[in-house]
């Protein structure tokens, strides 16, 4: 279980290092998760050290979403003066968010459709 977590470290201390040497806009624990799917689709495999944590880990996900319950009432007051603007960008979002999922879904499904091998594995 450690040797586990230590990578899952190793990988968020890689991408911090990399956002931070490289100036990008994206969090560091962001670039190490997409360092450690790079690493999963080299090697074509989870390692089996690795599950207990990652499964530990979102046992309790649901507790990553307390710091962000606690800003939301500390700001409480900023939130009440500006929640038609908060309001909008919310539904703005997610209708964009649900748009960008529908287009990708049909242009997989066109992709997938388009593909003459997949015919033939119907047809086996």
């Amino acid at each position: 279980m450690l040797k586990g977590l230590a990578t899952l470290l190793v990988f968020q201390l890689a991408g911090e290092f990399l956002a931070q040497i490289l100036a990008l806009p994206l969090p560091g624990p962001v670039i190490g998760m997409a360092l450690l799917l790079t690493a999963f689709l080299i090697f074509k495999r989870v390692p089996d050290w690795l599950e207990p944590v990652a499964d530990g880990l979102l046992r309790h996900f649901s507790l990553l979403f307390v710091p962000a319950s606690v800003g939301l009432v500390q700001y409480l007051d900023r939130i009440g003066a500006e929640w038609l603007p908060i309001l909008i960008a919310l539904v703005v979002s997610t209708i964009l968010g649900i748009a960008a999922s529908a287009i990708t879904f049909v242009l997989v499904a066109r992709l997938v459709r388009a593909d003459p091998a997949a015919d033939e594995r119907k047809v086996e």
